[in-house]
C-alpha cells in the first residue's frame, strides 16, 4: 500500500502575512473614524448657526452660554457613561440631581455656607446611588425598575420639601461662581469642573482595572465572574459613580441657576443617554467612550441654543433629536454587523 506524503508546506503559511493588520488597529480606526464624524456634525451645526444668527450665536457670551449648559448635564452623562457600558442603565439621574438640588438649598443647609451646599449635594447623589446599586447589585433587581422607582421616589421627596415652592440661595460665595468675574481666562467655572470630571473619566475608563472592568462587566458578565471580577461589587460602585457625578452636576445647576427646584434635571436621563450613544457607547454595554460621550452632549447643546435663537418651537427641536439618535442606533448596529 502506498502512503500518500503530502507536499511540504510554503513558508508563507507558516508565517502570517504582514499584510493583515491587527484586529486593534481597525478598533482604534473605527474610533477615529466615529469621533471625526461627531466633530464633522459640531463643526456642521457650529456653521449652521454662524449662518443663520451670526451676531448672536458667534458672540462670546453665547459660546460660554453653551458649554455652561453643556457642564450640567455633561457631568451627567459620564457617569451615565460608566454605566451603561457595564450593560446597565440609569433613568433616575434627572430626579436625583432635582433631590440634590433642593436638598442642598434648605435654609438649614445653608447655614453651613458654600461647604455645606457642596457636601449635601454630593452626599444626596451618592446615597441615591447606594440605594440604587445596593438594589441592583446585591438585590437581583433589573436596573430599568430600580431606576425609574428611584426616579419617582427621589421627584417626590424633591416635591415635598420645597412644596412645590423655589429655594433661593443666599450664599454669596455660591452666587459668585455664576459671575463673570469669577472667570478664568473667560472661562466659567462650571466648565472647568466639566473638563476636570471629563479627563478624570477618560482615564479611569481607559486607563485604570476598574475601567477593565467596566467594560468586562458590559461584554459578558458571566465571563467576568469566572475571570476573578466581583460583577456585583463592580455594579455597586458604578451606581455610587452615577450618583457622586449627579450630585456634583446638582451644585453646578445651583451656582447656574442661584436656587432649587424640585423641577430641576427633567429630562436629564433621556439627554445623558442620547449623548452617550450618539457617542459611541453601546447601549448593550461592552463599549463605551467618554470623548464621545462628552462631543454627544456639546452637540445636544448646540442644537438647543441654535433653536432657541432662531424662535422655533421646542417640539421641532425633539424630533431633531429624535431623528439623530435613531440614526446613531442604525450606525452602531451596522458597524456591529461588520465586525
Amino acid at each position: 500500500m502506498t502512503q500518500h506524503v503530502s507536499p511540504p508546506r510554503d513558508s508563507a503559511d507558516k508565517v502570517p502575512s504582514t499584510n493583515e493588520a491587527p484586529a486593534w488597529r481597525s478598533l482604534v480606526f473605527r474610533a477615529d473614524v466615529r469621533t471625526l464624524s461627531l466633530l464633522g456634525v459640531l463643526a456642521a451645526l457650529i456653521v449652521i448657526g454662524g449662518i443663520t444668527k451670526p451676531e448672536e450665536f458667534l458672540d462670546t457670551r453665547n459660546l460660554q452660554l453653551v458649554l455652561t449648559q453643556a457642564s450640567v448635564i455633561g457631568v451627567v452623562t459620564v457617569g451615565m457613561t460608566f454605566v451603561i457600558t457595564s450593560g446597565g442603565i440609569d433613568l433616575s439621574v434627572g430626579a436625583i440631581v432635582a433631590l440634590s438640588s433642593v436638598w442642598a438649598t434648605t435654609v438649614a443647609t445653608q447655614e453651613y455656607g458654600f461647604a455645606g451646599i457642596l457636601f449635601t449635594a454630593v452626599l444626596v447623589g451618592v446615597g441615591c446611588g447606594l440605594v440604587n446599586g445596593l438594589l441592583i447589585a446585591y438585590g437581583g433587581m433589573v436596573p430599568f425598575i430600580a431606576t425609574l422607582a428611584m426616579l419617582a421616589s427621589a421627584r417626590g421627596l424633591a416635591l415635598q420639601i420645597t412644596d412645590g415652592r423655589t429655594q433661593i440661595v443666599t450664599v454669596e460665595n455660591i452666587l459668585d461662581l455664576g459671575e463673570r468675574d469669577s472667570y478664568v481666562l473667560g472661562v466659567p467655572p462650571l466648565v472647568l469642573v466639566f473638563a476636570v470630571v471629563t479627563i478624570i473619566g477618560w482615564l479611569v475608563l481607559n486607563r485604570t482595572t476598574f475601567g477593565r472592568r467596566t467594560v468586562a462587566v458590559g461584554g459578558n458578565a458571566e465571563a467576568a465572574r469566572l475571570a476573578g471580577i466581583d460583577v456585583r461589587r463592580q455594579r455597586l460602585y458604578l451606581y455610587l459613580l452615577s450618583g457622586l457625578c449627579c450630585g456634583i452636576a446638582a451644585f453646578l445647576l445651583i451656582i447656574l441657576s442661584g436656587s432649587g427646584q424640585n423641577t430641576n434635571g427633567n429630562l436629564y436621563e433621556l439627554d445623558a443617554i442620547a449623548a452617550a450613544i450618539i457617542g459611541g457607547t453601546l447601549l448593550s454595554g461592552g463599549r463605551g467612550t467618554i470623548t464621545g460621550s462628552v462631543l454627544g452632549v456639546l452637540i445636544f447643546t448646540t442644537i438647543t441654543n441654535i433653536f432657541a435663537l432662531n424662535n422655533l418651537q421646542s417640539d421641532v427641536q425633539q424630533i431633531a433629536k429624535g431623528a439623530i439618535i435613531v440614526a446613531a442606533v442604525l450606525v452602531q448596529r451596522r458597524t456591529a454587523s461588520t465586525t
